[in-house]
């Protein structure tokens, strides 16, 4: 067992095939914030909200484009946790601006299913019910 422990998640890091327009859509349709170092030049692009966020790449235009279907060994989607107020200003926003997205519900969470320009599986979730609930004693 580790004999450390983690805060929480920094950052996911993902390749793009256009920086400016993943950037845009992270800002846009997300919310997030822009977070650039001068120290690191034109990339990582990082997009936060609070700590944690995205960090953008871009991708190596001669690589085999990945299958976004493909059930095999590979990062699926990565959550962003937001309240229930908020879980329902983005459905709201989504629905009105035309943004395809897919809602699911897993028992304690409801969660909408979004795709970034690039295809990346990203999803908004949000707890209902109590903590208690879902995390115990954690």
């Amino acid at each position: 067992m580790a004999n450390f422990q983690i805060q929480f998640l920094d950052h996911v890091a993902i390749r793009v095939a256009d920086l400016e327009k993943a950037r845009r859509w992270y800002i846009e349709v997300l919310g997030l914030k822009p977070y650039q170092k001068r120290e690191w030049g034109p990339f990582p692009i990082f997009l936060l909200a609070g700590k944690t966020g995205v960090a953008l790449f871009p991708a190596d235009p001669s690589a085999s484009p990945l299958d976004p279907s493909n059930k095999g060994i590979k990062i699926d989607h990565f959550a962003f946790q937001l309240d229930q107020e908020n879980f329902s200003l983005a459905r709201q926003q989504f629905d009105a601006e035309g943004i395809p997205y897919d809602w699911q519900d897993h028992h304690y969470f409801h969660s909408i299913y979004l795709r970034d320009p690039d295809g990346h599986k990203v999803e908004l979730t949000t707890l209902i019910g109590s903590e208690a609930d879902f995390y115990g004693a954690l």
